[in-house]
């Protein structure tokens, strides 16, 4: 299947400005093609993951993904679905953005599978002269203050550094397309009028015969017509120290029904006949959440790896079993980041002592309650005897206390 029409399979094509004359390009050849991402965090979320996803369709069917950081457009801000202007950052905290998130870029597309440029060192180089002779002439305001993407933002006001974001994008096509044969921009729908905008400076510099193409994908809503990629904490990072690789796992375990099959289309490289069967299983089968449990394997071990794909899965079994005992401390730093926190002392207690003083029941009564009717387990062990000691230091490197009321309220208990 060309890359085209998987790509229209998946419901991920919002816009081209010529599909079938994209699709022939990417039939005859493996063309170079690319996606930028400014460095105004330090760290990718998921809704950045939606047009890289893109990108590693294109790696993986032989074409060659070349991404841009945008040292240069990242420090002056794009006004693209903001009401407001962005706030500058220091040069120094674009550098450290720019090395975090190669770090991120590297592991999503393979040591030397790709190829990374910044557009601070092209960009940089022109002097105001440069860029007004060169650049400024090519470019019709009334024709810029018509792209959507300048438009939302007339009423509210926008300032000249931002309204010039879409020169510098184009220019960034253009050197692309003279240097490394880039013939394709990715991005998402907000994009369009920034990429096109490259389109037409290529054209009137190069050729109108310029063989140059721009695909930008759907805004992904969930099926209650919330926009996709966050979680009711905020925004889902692909930092592991922002968002655990616990916490990822169970955002993708927890989608519902009617969206898994479109997320398993844009988020995982299963094949057709794969997300086909896992649809079935969603029709006859709901309750096994077999869709989603393989979506939340799939993204996680693409962003994450192996071996923190595995560590979530661990953390997910033990807290649904109740069987905490193999986990380690940093495993229980993840997996009960979300549960109610109290602290207690390194001291041993009587349990009905430690239940009240730690505040996790309210009273010593309803703490003998719930001790004698077997309510209460303590690192995975059930206690009943109201004459139980807990010792804070015997397990989890002496930092924690798990303790379970009922089946399902878990407490972290941190050791002070």
């Amino acid at each position: 299947m060309n890359i085209v029409d998987e790509l229209k399979w998946r419901g991920a094509i919002n816009q081209t400005n010529d599909e079938d004359g994209l699709r022939e390009l990417t039939t005859e050849k493996a063309i170079s093609l690319y996606c930028g991402i400014d460095p105004t965090g330090d760290s990718m979320h998921i809704g950045h993951l939606i047009p890289f996803m893109i990108l590693k369709r294109f790696q993986l069917a032989g074409h060659k993904p070349v991404i841009v950081i945008g040292g240069a457009t990242g420090s002056i801000g794009d006004p693209s679905g903001k009401k407001a202007e962005r706030t500058l950052q220091s040069m120094e905290q674009v550098q450290h953005n720019q090395e975090a998130l190669k770090t991120q870029l590297v592991r999503l597309f393979g040591e030397d599978q790709f190829r990374l440029v910044n557009n601070y060192d092209w960009l940089s180089k022109l002097s105001l002269l440069d860029f007004l002779r060169d650049y400024g002439k090519l470019f019709n305001v009334k024709t810029m203050l018509n792209k959507e993407i300048v438009a939302s933002r007339l009423e509210v006001g926008i300032s000249f550094t931002e309204f010039t974001y879409q020169i510098l994008q184009s220019i960034d096509f253009l050197t692309l397309y003279r240097e490394q044969d880039v013939q394709l921009q990715i991005g998402g729908g907000d994009q369009w009028g920034n990429i096109t905008a490259g389109l037409d400076l290529i054209r009137r510099v190069e050729g109108a015969d310029a063989k140059v193409f721009a695909l930008t994908i759907p805004l992904l809503l969930k099926s209650d017509g919330t926009k996709f990629g966050k979680s009711e904490g905020g925004n889902i990072w692909l930092d592991a120290d922002k968002t655990t690789p616990y916490e990822f796992y169970q955002f993708w375990l927890n989608q519902d029904d009617n969206d898994v099959v479109k997320f398993l289309k844009y988020f995982t490289f299963l094949s057709e006949e794969e997300i086909t069967a896992l649809e079935e299983q969603v029709k006859a089968e709901p309750w096994k959440r077999a869709a989603q449990k393989r979506l939340a394997e799939e993204v996680t071990q693409f962003v994450h790896g192996d071996a923190a794909l595995a560590q979530a899965q661990k953390i997910t079994a033990a807290l649904f079993s109740g069987d905490v005992k193999a986990l380690s401390a940093d495993e229980i730093e993840q997996g009960f980041k979300a549960f109610p926190s109290v602290t207690t002392t390194a001291d041993k207690q009587n349990i009905v002592d430690f239940l009240t003083e730690s505040g996790i029941e309210k009273s010593r009564r309803q703490a003998r309650e719930d001790v004698s009717n077997g309510a209460i387990t303590i690192n995975g062990d059930k206690q009943d005897d109201l004459e139980a000691e807990v010792d804070p230091q015997a397990m989890f490197d002496g930092k924690f206390v798990i303790v379970r009321r009922g089946k399902k309220k878990y407490f972290l208990a941190r050791v002070q």
